[in-house]
């Protein structure tokens, strides 16, 4: 069954109820249809924590999505669960990927740059001061973009930007 047809909570209720409205009103082709009901479960299992259910539907909203700007939150979803999975490698391929598709995603420049802050903080636990300033100045540059397409968003990471001298 997919999982669309499973009962969810409210919000996920009103989304999908709201999604296919959106889907007969609007002019789309099956295929794009198709891709988005992928897309929607994917959502669902994400936020149920079913990371591998989510990716298989993600993966499928992929092979048959062929607009960039909605490629590019699917590829976002998917960083998402590399992220949460420690899969931090893959995480930041997938924001690269969908920031190249889509370059006004703040929150994969944000992802971006928290992932290299905590392998800067790493490096600073492993003795390596040097490696570390490294990984906070990338930090800084993704923390940056994010702050220029969001003004008023990121307020922590702005205030770190001020206190370590990175804010230009």
């Amino acid at each position: 069954m997919p999982r669309s047809r499973i009962n969810g909570n409210f919000i996920d209720k009103t989304f999908s109820i709201v999604a296919n409205i959106l889907l007969r009103i609007i002019p789309t082709t099956s295929g794009e249809r198709e891709a988005f009901t992928y897309y929607r479960d994917g959502m669902s299992a994400q936020s149920d924590g079913n990371y591998a259910e989510a990716l298989q539907n993600y993966y499928e909203a992929m092979r048959l999505e062929i607009d960039p700007y909605d490629r590019s939150y699917i590829l976002y979803n998917i960083g998402l669960i590399h992220t949460s999975n420690g899969e931090h490698t893959k995480a930041l391929e997938y924001y690269f990927r969908a920031l190249e598709r889509n370059p006004f995603l703040p929150q994969a420049f944000n992802n971006m740059a928290v992932i290299c802050h905590y392998r800067g903080e790493q490096a600073i636990r492993q003795g390596d001061s040097e490696i570390a300033e490294a990984w906070f100045d990338q930090a800084a540059e993704y923390w940056k973009q994010a702050i220029a397409l969001t003004p008023g968003n990121y307020i922590e990471a702005h205030n770190w930007l001020k206190i370590t001298r990175r804010f230009e």
